[in-house]
Protein backbone atom coordinates (compact mmCIF):
# COMPACT_ATOMS: atom_id res chain seq x y z
CA UNK A 1 0.00 0.00 0.00
CA UNK A 2 1.00 3.37 -1.20
CA UNK A 3 1.86 5.90 1.88
CA UNK A 4 -0.56 8.69 0.78
CA UNK A 5 0.93 11.51 3.36
CA UNK A 6 4.45 11.08 3.96
CA UNK A 7 6.14 12.68 7.07
CA UNK A 8 7.91 16.10 5.98
CA UNK A 9 11.03 14.68 7.26
CA UNK A 10 10.93 11.58 5.21
CA UNK A 11 11.75 12.39 1.23
CA UNK A 12 9.26 10.84 -1.39
CA UNK A 13 10.35 9.18 -4.78
CA UNK A 14 9.44 12.38 -6.51
CA UNK A 15 11.86 14.24 -4.27
CA UNK A 16 14.67 11.82 -5.09
CA UNK A 17 13.64 11.77 -8.68
CA UNK A 18 14.03 15.60 -8.95
CA UNK A 19 17.35 15.31 -7.59
CA UNK A 20 18.27 12.72 -10.05
CA UNK A 21 17.21 14.84 -12.91
CA UNK A 22 18.92 17.30 -12.01
CA UNK A 23 22.10 15.07 -12.50
CA UNK A 24 21.51 13.59 -15.61
CA UNK A 25 22.24 16.11 -18.41
CA UNK A 26 20.13 15.72 -21.66
CA UNK A 27 22.32 14.00 -24.50
CA UNK A 28 21.49 13.60 -28.47
CA UNK A 29 21.20 9.90 -27.82
CA UNK A 30 18.44 10.32 -25.26
CA UNK A 31 15.73 12.80 -26.82
CA UNK A 32 13.15 12.32 -24.17
CA UNK A 33 14.88 11.06 -21.01
CA UNK A 34 13.67 11.38 -16.76
CA UNK A 35 10.65 12.83 -16.54
CA UNK A 36 8.36 11.15 -18.74
CA UNK A 37 6.37 7.87 -18.43
CA UNK A 38 9.54 6.57 -20.77
CA UNK A 39 12.18 6.82 -22.16
CA UNK A 40 13.09 7.92 -25.83
CA UNK A 41 16.50 6.58 -27.75
CA UNK A 42 17.67 7.10 -30.61
CA UNK A 43 19.26 3.59 -32.29
CA UNK A 44 21.54 3.42 -34.39
CA UNK A 45 20.42 2.97 -37.76
CA UNK A 46 19.88 -0.70 -39.02
CA UNK A 47 21.04 -2.17 -35.86
CA UNK A 48 19.45 -4.47 -33.41
CA UNK A 49 18.41 -3.49 -30.10
CA UNK A 50 20.01 -5.76 -27.29
CA UNK A 51 18.61 -5.51 -23.74
CA UNK A 52 19.41 -7.18 -20.74
CA UNK A 53 18.36 -7.12 -16.87
CA UNK A 54 20.27 -8.07 -13.91
CA UNK A 55 18.45 -8.08 -9.98
CA UNK A 56 21.09 -6.95 -7.22
CA UNK A 57 19.97 -8.44 -3.93
CA UNK A 58 21.13 -7.32 -0.29
CA UNK A 59 22.58 -10.93 1.35
CA UNK A 60 22.96 -12.22 -1.69
CA UNK A 61 25.02 -9.95 -4.29
CA UNK A 62 26.26 -7.89 -1.44
CA UNK A 63 26.07 -7.01 2.02
CA UNK A 64 25.07 -4.12 2.74
CA UNK A 65 27.04 -3.76 6.39
CA UNK A 66 30.57 -4.21 4.29
CA UNK A 67 29.50 -2.80 0.93
CA UNK A 68 29.26 1.14 0.72
CA UNK A 69 26.17 2.47 -0.91
CA UNK A 70 28.57 3.72 -3.56
CA UNK A 71 30.21 0.38 -3.55
CA UNK A 72 26.35 -1.00 -4.61
CA UNK A 73 25.30 1.69 -6.85
CA UNK A 74 28.19 0.91 -9.09
CA UNK A 75 27.79 -3.12 -9.35
CA UNK A 76 24.31 -2.49 -10.21
CA UNK A 77 24.97 -0.93 -13.36
CA UNK A 78 28.55 -2.88 -14.30
CA UNK A 79 26.79 -6.33 -13.74
CA UNK A 80 23.61 -5.18 -16.27
CA UNK A 81 26.09 -3.95 -18.42
CA UNK A 82 28.87 -6.63 -18.76
CA UNK A 83 25.70 -8.85 -20.46
CA UNK A 84 26.13 -6.19 -23.42
CA UNK A 85 30.22 -6.56 -23.22
CA UNK A 86 28.90 -10.33 -23.18
CA UNK A 87 27.47 -10.12 -26.80
CA UNK A 88 30.15 -7.40 -28.23
CA UNK A 89 27.03 -4.84 -28.24
CA UNK A 90 27.79 -1.14 -27.61
CA UNK A 91 26.20 0.63 -24.65
CA UNK A 92 23.61 3.11 -24.78
CA UNK A 93 21.44 3.53 -21.53
CA UNK A 94 20.06 1.83 -18.09
CA UNK A 95 16.97 1.48 -16.85
CA UNK A 96 17.09 1.19 -12.76
CA UNK A 97 14.13 0.16 -10.94
CA UNK A 98 15.18 -0.02 -6.81
CA UNK A 99 12.87 -1.67 -3.83
CA UNK A 100 14.34 -0.04 -0.61
CA UNK A 101 13.29 -1.24 2.88
CA UNK A 102 11.66 1.24 5.43
CA UNK A 103 14.03 3.96 6.73
CA UNK A 104 17.03 4.54 3.83
CA UNK A 105 18.07 7.65 4.29
CA UNK A 106 18.40 10.03 1.26
CA UNK A 107 21.94 10.10 2.03
CA UNK A 108 21.96 6.93 1.45
CA UNK A 109 20.10 6.96 -1.74
CA UNK A 110 22.13 9.88 -3.09
CA UNK A 111 25.71 8.18 -2.56
CA UNK A 112 23.79 4.80 -4.07
CA UNK A 113 22.94 7.06 -7.00
CA UNK A 114 26.51 8.81 -7.08
CA UNK A 115 27.71 4.93 -7.49
CA UNK A 116 25.45 3.87 -10.17
CA UNK A 117 26.31 7.49 -12.15
CA UNK A 118 29.54 6.90 -11.89
CA UNK A 119 29.51 3.70 -13.78
CA UNK A 120 27.60 4.52 -16.63
CA UNK A 121 29.61 7.63 -17.28
CA UNK A 122 32.82 5.39 -17.17
CA UNK A 123 31.01 2.79 -19.81
CA UNK A 124 29.50 5.63 -21.88
CA UNK A 125 25.91 4.93 -20.67
CA UNK A 126 22.46 7.21 -19.85
CA UNK A 127 20.30 6.26 -17.10
CA UNK A 128 17.40 7.18 -18.28
CA UNK A 129 14.57 5.98 -15.98
CA UNK A 130 13.31 3.67 -13.65
CA UNK A 131 11.11 3.32 -10.43
CA UNK A 132 11.46 3.93 -7.13
CA UNK A 133 9.56 1.86 -4.21
CA UNK A 134 9.46 0.70 -0.75
CA UNK A 135 9.19 -2.74 0.89
CA UNK A 136 9.61 -4.73 3.64
CA UNK A 137 12.28 -6.45 2.09
CA UNK A 138 16.32 -6.15 1.17
CA UNK A 139 16.90 -3.48 -0.60
CA UNK A 140 17.00 -4.81 -4.50
CA UNK A 141 17.92 -3.01 -7.55
CA UNK A 142 16.86 -4.23 -10.84
CA UNK A 143 19.05 -2.39 -14.01
CA UNK A 144 17.91 -2.96 -17.20
CA UNK A 145 20.90 -2.15 -19.92
CA UNK A 146 20.47 -1.11 -23.19
CA UNK A 147 22.71 -1.22 -25.96
CA UNK A 148 22.81 -2.09 -30.15
CA UNK A 149 24.46 -4.12 -32.33
CA UNK A 150 25.15 -4.63 -36.25
CA UNK A 151 23.46 -7.88 -37.12
CA UNK A 152 25.37 -10.92 -37.43
CA UNK A 153 28.38 -8.50 -35.47
CA UNK A 154 26.99 -9.92 -32.12
CA UNK A 155 28.46 -12.55 -30.37
CA UNK A 156 26.41 -15.22 -28.83
CA UNK A 157 27.45 -18.24 -26.63
CA UNK A 158 26.53 -20.72 -29.68
CA UNK A 159 29.29 -20.11 -32.35
CA UNK A 160 31.66 -22.16 -31.19
CA UNK A 161 33.93 -24.17 -33.45
CA UNK A 162 36.29 -27.58 -33.47
CA UNK A 163 39.89 -26.32 -33.32
CA UNK A 164 39.07 -22.95 -32.05
CA UNK A 165 41.11 -21.19 -29.12
CA UNK A 166 39.27 -20.01 -26.17
CA UNK A 167 40.82 -17.05 -24.40
CA UNK A 168 40.31 -14.59 -21.61
CA UNK A 169 40.69 -11.34 -20.82
CA UNK A 170 42.58 -10.21 -16.91
CA UNK A 171 43.11 -12.60 -14.03
CA UNK A 172 40.64 -15.28 -12.70
CA UNK A 173 38.99 -15.94 -9.20
CA UNK A 174 39.42 -14.46 -5.78
CA UNK A 175 36.63 -11.58 -6.48
CA UNK A 176 34.60 -11.68 -3.26
CA UNK A 177 37.58 -9.94 -1.14
CA UNK A 178 36.61 -6.72 -3.16
CA UNK A 179 36.51 -7.09 -6.83
CA UNK A 180 32.90 -7.81 -6.74
CA UNK A 181 31.71 -4.46 -5.98
CA UNK A 182 34.25 -2.03 -7.61
CA UNK A 183 35.00 -4.15 -11.78
CA UNK A 184 34.16 -2.24 -14.69
CA UNK A 185 32.48 -4.38 -17.81
CA UNK A 186 34.82 -5.38 -20.24
CA UNK A 187 32.71 -3.31 -22.39
CA UNK A 188 34.95 -1.41 -24.66
CA UNK A 189 37.51 -4.47 -24.99
CA UNK A 190 34.76 -6.57 -25.99
CA UNK A 191 34.29 -3.94 -29.07
CA UNK A 192 37.54 -3.39 -29.65
CA UNK A 193 37.98 -7.49 -30.14
CA UNK A 194 34.52 -7.74 -32.22
CA UNK A 195 36.60 -4.70 -34.77
CA UNK A 196 40.18 -6.48 -34.53
CA UNK A 197 38.91 -10.22 -35.11
CA UNK A 198 35.78 -12.60 -35.50
CA UNK A 199 34.47 -13.76 -32.33
CA UNK A 200 32.86 -16.99 -32.67
CA UNK A 201 31.50 -16.88 -29.25
CA UNK A 202 31.77 -15.17 -26.07
CA UNK A 203 30.22 -14.73 -22.74
CA UNK A 204 31.11 -12.68 -19.62
CA UNK A 205 32.22 -14.52 -16.68
CA UNK A 206 29.85 -14.16 -14.02
CA UNK A 207 29.01 -17.75 -12.71
CA UNK A 208 32.69 -18.97 -12.65
CA UNK A 209 34.66 -20.09 -15.35
CA UNK A 210 34.11 -23.52 -15.45
CA UNK A 211 30.58 -22.91 -15.41
CA UNK A 212 30.43 -20.28 -18.28
CA UNK A 213 32.66 -22.15 -20.19
CA UNK A 214 30.11 -25.16 -20.07
CA UNK A 215 27.15 -22.82 -21.20
CA UNK A 216 29.05 -22.05 -24.14
CA UNK A 217 29.91 -25.98 -24.54
CA UNK A 218 26.36 -26.64 -24.32
CA UNK A 219 24.91 -23.95 -26.94
CA UNK A 220 27.76 -24.56 -29.63
CA UNK A 221 27.13 -28.54 -29.17
CA UNK A 222 31.18 -28.99 -28.74
CA UNK A 223 33.69 -29.60 -26.26
CA UNK A 224 35.97 -27.34 -24.45
CA UNK A 225 39.21 -28.26 -22.85
CA UNK A 226 40.81 -26.08 -20.61
CA UNK A 227 44.60 -26.49 -19.78
CA UNK A 228 45.19 -26.04 -16.39
CA UNK A 229 48.62 -24.56 -16.06
CA UNK A 230 47.29 -21.45 -18.73
CA UNK A 231 44.52 -20.38 -16.60
CA UNK A 232 45.58 -17.34 -15.42
CA UNK A 233 45.05 -16.89 -11.60
CA UNK A 234 44.56 -14.24 -9.51
CA UNK A 235 46.32 -12.63 -6.61
CA UNK A 236 43.11 -12.65 -5.37
CA UNK A 237 42.56 -16.22 -5.56
CA UNK A 238 46.14 -17.23 -4.58
CA UNK A 239 45.16 -15.18 -1.12
CA UNK A 240 41.69 -16.69 -0.98
CA UNK A 241 43.28 -20.51 -1.24
CA UNK A 242 45.67 -20.15 1.66
CA UNK A 243 42.42 -19.88 4.07
CA UNK A 244 39.84 -21.13 2.40
CA UNK A 245 41.27 -24.79 1.86
CA UNK A 246 41.42 -24.94 -2.22
CA UNK A 247 43.48 -24.56 -4.21
CA UNK A 248 43.93 -21.15 -6.16
CA UNK A 249 43.28 -23.31 -9.47
CA UNK A 250 39.95 -24.05 -8.00
CA UNK A 251 39.04 -20.42 -6.98
CA UNK A 252 40.04 -19.52 -10.78
CA UNK A 253 37.52 -22.24 -12.30
CA UNK A 254 34.82 -21.78 -9.62
CA UNK A 255 34.41 -18.83 -8.11
CA UNK A 256 31.74 -16.31 -9.90
CA UNK A 257 31.92 -12.47 -10.60
CA UNK A 258 34.98 -12.26 -12.07
CA UNK A 259 33.30 -10.28 -15.08
CA UNK A 260 36.19 -11.11 -17.80
CA UNK A 261 35.03 -12.20 -21.17
CA UNK A 262 35.45 -15.30 -22.32
CA UNK A 263 35.75 -16.34 -25.89
CA UNK A 264 36.53 -18.71 -29.15
CA UNK A 265 37.92 -17.70 -32.39
CA UNK A 266 40.06 -19.48 -35.04
CA UNK A 267 43.77 -20.33 -34.04
CA UNK A 268 44.92 -17.69 -36.73
CA UNK A 269 42.69 -14.23 -35.27
CA UNK A 270 44.48 -15.75 -31.59
CA UNK A 271 47.68 -15.67 -32.96
CA UNK A 272 47.34 -12.28 -34.71
CA UNK A 273 45.90 -11.17 -31.20
CA UNK A 274 49.02 -11.90 -28.74
CA UNK A 275 51.19 -10.50 -31.79
CA UNK A 276 49.67 -7.12 -31.19
CA UNK A 277 51.57 -4.50 -29.32
CA UNK A 278 49.86 -2.48 -26.51
CA UNK A 279 46.87 -4.52 -26.00
CA UNK A 280 43.87 -3.28 -24.20
CA UNK A 281 43.99 -5.98 -21.82
CA UNK A 282 45.17 -8.62 -20.57
CA UNK A 283 44.85 -12.58 -22.81
CA UNK A 284 45.92 -15.44 -22.13
CA UNK A 285 45.17 -18.65 -24.20
CA UNK A 286 43.83 -20.97 -22.15
CA UNK A 287 42.16 -24.10 -23.86
CA UNK A 288 40.85 -25.01 -27.02
CA UNK A 289 37.32 -26.10 -28.99
CA UNK A 290 37.21 -29.89 -29.40
CA UNK A 291 35.49 -32.57 -30.97
CA UNK A 292 32.77 -34.15 -28.83
CA UNK A 293 30.62 -32.78 -26.09
CA UNK A 294 31.71 -31.90 -22.18
CA UNK A 295 34.12 -29.85 -20.57
CA UNK A 296 37.54 -30.65 -19.53
CA UNK A 297 40.47 -29.83 -18.28
CA UNK A 298 43.77 -31.42 -19.08
CA UNK A 299 47.56 -30.84 -17.21
CA UNK A 300 50.51 -30.83 -19.86
CA UNK A 301 51.71 -34.13 -21.11
CA UNK A 302 48.49 -36.06 -19.09
CA UNK A 303 45.03 -36.64 -21.01
CA UNK A 304 42.45 -34.54 -20.23
CA UNK A 305 39.91 -35.44 -17.80
CA UNK A 306 36.63 -34.52 -17.17
CA UNK A 307 35.29 -31.28 -15.54
CA UNK A 308 32.82 -30.50 -13.32
CA UNK A 309 30.86 -27.46 -14.22
CA UNK A 310 30.59 -25.89 -10.57
CA UNK A 311 30.07 -21.95 -9.77
CA UNK A 312 27.50 -20.21 -8.43
CA UNK A 313 23.66 -21.39 -8.95
CA UNK A 314 20.45 -20.35 -8.08
CA UNK A 315 18.65 -22.56 -6.29
CA UNK A 316 15.00 -22.48 -6.42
Amino acid sequence: MKETNPSPERPSEFDLIRWIRSRVPACPEVPIGIGDDAAALRLPADALTVVTTDMLIDGVHFRSAEASPRQVGHKAVARSVSDLAAMAADGLAVVVAMAAPPGLTQAYFQELFDGMKQAADALGVRIVGGDIATAEMPLTLTVTAIGSGAEGRLARRSGAQSGDVLMVTGELGGSILGRHLRFLPRLREARWLRETVTLHAMIDISDGLAADANHIAEESGVGLEIWEEAVPVSADARALAANSGGTPLEHALQDGEDYELLFTLSSRDAERLLRRANLPVKLTCIGEVVNGSGLWIRRKGEPHRPLAPKGWKHLL
